[in-house]
């Protein structure tokens, strides 16, 4: 049997049919090309063939003419590339533990979200008064983000609450957040005379020293702080928030049969800058205090209460005096309906009893609702289900707070 001789080129074998010079991905790309003006795009072997084989092959000839996209480039093929979202971020898993006073809160805080868990403390006491206090399980609580819910209601309190909180970020947890519903110190501080003391500096700065935990400086969250310079008292080695219940107040008023005749009153010049912004939308009427002898005597500024339901909106209160006093004088200018809202209701001595319903009917003589928040929990002991007050609660903002 003869042997093949040796030849330096490589046989090529036609067929009858040829396969298409170009992929289907690019045929594609070429009908899309195809509408376009005087853009030719040319296929080029790679190899010298004689003019019987490129014909047969027919990549001697251009395709289609075509119009470039402006500016003119090349046509890049590659390959197709899916849109992937973002992830959503994760909840924090949180334990929550709490003062003796905000245990009704704390249970509606976890009402509010499955990522947050009560956790519990003993609070006893020595014989000599001093607290004897025990943190339950505290080994299970390495490595987790924990929060504690606290109230300095009174001195007597305080004291015990900060040793929980400086002992917390200590057993190697995440990350460690406060939640002090009402800063109380500085409602009634007046710096006016040399000598007068800040107690509310004094509190900021024991709060700035709380030990710093594995995820850093301890967060802090306070709603509706009374002077908005005591914000600068807290130092660098904590992080406070500072939230506002009126966004709470909002939703409230929104649901009012009459939402769409309500005017918005401050009692006084500092409670107009601190609130405002946010009540914008509404009718403003600004009061203000002047002093006529030995008395101070309540004014309106601004606005017009004439047939409205006008919502007196301060921060706090304490006596009820300036609430008071503000209700007659909007009363006296016509005012058809008149209610209140404050963040935090102290009264002291029982002074809630002075808002209690009594026989007359006329806005001069009643409230038609007096909003506060749980902030203050001995308050709302107090006070619930006596009309005209209605608690809003904090729970839901506490527990958005928790997941910052």
């Amino acid at each position: 049997m003869a042997s093949t001789p040796y030849s330096p080129f490589r046989t090529l074998t036609l067929n009858p049919e040829p396969k298409p010079a170009f992929s289907s991905r690019t045929t594609s790309l070429l009908s899309f090309l195809s509408t376009r003006r005087n853009f030719s795009v040319r296929s080029q072997s790679h190899v010298d063939l004689s003019p019987e084989i490129a014909a047969r092959l027919r990549l001697d000839q251009p395709t289609q003419s075509f119009t470039p996209l402006e500016p003119a480039a090349e046509a890049v093929v590659g390959p197709a590339v899916a849109f992937v979202p973002p992830p959503q971020r994760a909840r924090k898993n949180v334990l929550l533990f709490y003062c003796e006073e905000m245990t009704d809160l704390a249970s509606r805080v976890v009402a509010q979200s499955d990522a947050i868990e009560l956790r519990s403390i003993s609070w006893k006491k020595f014989e000599d008064g001093f607290p004897n206090l025990f943190i339950t399980n505290a080994h299970e609580i390495r490595g987790q983000h924990v929060a504690f819910l606290a109230s300095f209601s009174s001195p007597q309190v305080i004291f015990e609450q900060l040793s929980i909180i400086y002992a917390l970020p200590r057993l190697f947890i995440s990350s460690f957040t406060v939640v002090l519903p009402f800063f109380p110190t500085g409602s009634y501080e007046r710096m006016e005379d040399e000598g007068d003391v800040a107690t509310a500096f004094t509190l900021a700065r024991i709060l700035s020293n709380i030990p710093i935990s594995r995820g850093g400086p301890t967060s802090l969250v306070i709603f509706d702080i009374h002077a908005l310079q005591e914000r600068f008292y807290f130092g660098d080695s904590v992080l406070p928030c500072f939230e506002s219940a009126v966004p709470l107040l909002k939703s409230r008023l929104q649901k009012l049969p009459d939402s769409d005749n309500i005017s918005i009153a401050f009692p006084d010049d500092g409670a107009w800058k601190r609130f405002h912004k946010q009540l914008q939308h509404f009718p403003v009427i600004v009061c203000n205090k002047v002093r006529e002898g030995e008395q101070r005597i309540v004014r309106i500024k601004e606005g017009d209460p004439r047939g409205r339901h006008v919502v007196i909106v301060d921060d706090l209160v304490q006596s009820g005096s300036t609430l008071i006093e503000c209700q007659k004088v909007l009363a006296a200018h016509g005012a058809a309906k008149i209610s209140a809202y404050v963040t935090h209701g102290i009264f002291p001595n029982r002074s809630w009893e002075r808002f209690i319903y009594n026989n007359g009917v006329g806005p001069e003589n009643r409230l038609s609702h007096f909003w506060i928040t749980d902030s203050c929990q001995l308050t709302v002991d107090e006070v619930k289900n006596l009309p005209p007050f209605e608690i809003i609660s904090l729970s839901g903002a506490i527990a958005n707070a928790l997941q910052i």
